[in-house]
């Protein structure tokens, strides 16, 4: 089965998602942004798109319309989206419930979240990239299954409750490791040092995480219950109180794990 898809949004989701749904045989009919400049940076991604900056969707070929818009946004732009009879409208979020949609002119409406952190540039692969998809309409709902299954064999049926929490443990497994990094590389060029010193032992620490499982990978002071070591780490993070406390947190909850 193979779809009209209409994208609002142009972010890093839109423009990782457009030519990926492309290239598995849908058809890109619109890009919708707050500006054409906008639109047009996901239109070139694809074939025969055209950029739009308004949410006059009414004349649109397009069945389903995605929106991949910030979270927050998606409430007003869905309330205010004018769309055809028969249109199917979703949303990209993982936090976001499928209820927001109740209100816009859908005739159908669901969830369709790729788990992912996309950015503008740097390549996904997209074949075991878990899709979370929901809706109230089962015929609807095998629909999303189908377009999903065009993208990845890692396709899963999560109601909103659900993947507001799988949500929240994305956010822990990722966005905060990745700004566990970030003051990493701060402490290193801190102290004058390359980062790069630091890469293996990343590499190997998330690898073997996933392959024995955290609780048992984990190592360092907090877990021998070093509390000499712990002090010292503390004293030394004193040039900034934010990251001091960071690491007295999370150290603790290391001890109490």
């Amino acid at each position: 089965m193979k779809f009209k898809i209409a994208i609002i949004g142009a972010g890093n989701v839109a423009w990782h998602l457009a030519p990926a749904l492309e290239d598995a045989g849908h058809t890109i009919t619109e890009v919708y942004a707050r500006t054409l400049k906008s639109a047009e940076k996901v239109v070139e991604r694809v074939y025969e798109a055209v950029p739009k900056d308004d949410l006059d969707f009414s004349d649109s070929k397009a069945e389903l319309f995605i929106l991949a818009i910030r979270d927050t946004a998606i409430p007003e732009v869905s309330d205010e989206i004018i769309l055809p009879d028969g249109a199917i409208l979703i949303h990209t979020s993982g936090t976001v419930s499928l209820d927001v949609l109740n209100f816009s002119s859908a005739t159908y409406t669901g969830v369709f979240y790729p788990l992912q952190s996309f950015t503008i540039g740097k390549k996904i692969e997209w074949e075991e990239l878990p899709i979370l998809i929901e809706s109230e309409d089962e015929e609807i709902l095998q629909k999303l299954k189908k377009l999903a299954k065009s993208l990845t064999h890692q396709v899963f049926m999560v109601r909103s409750k659900d993947r507001k929490g799988l949500h929240v443990a994305a956010v822990f497994a990722s966005n905060f490791s990745n700004h566990m990094i970030r003051i990493a590389e701060e402490i290193m060029r801190r102290q004058g040092l390359d980062f790069e010193m630091l890469k293996p032992l990343i590499i190997e620490t998330i690898s073997k995480s996933l392959q024995i499982g955290a609780k048992t990978a984990q190592t360092g002071p907090a877990i021998r219950e070093d509390y000499e070591t712990l002090e010292e780490h503390h004293q030394f993070l004193n040039y900034n109180e934010q990251i001091a406390e960071i690491y007295r947190l999370i150290s603790q909850d290391i001890i109490d794990s």
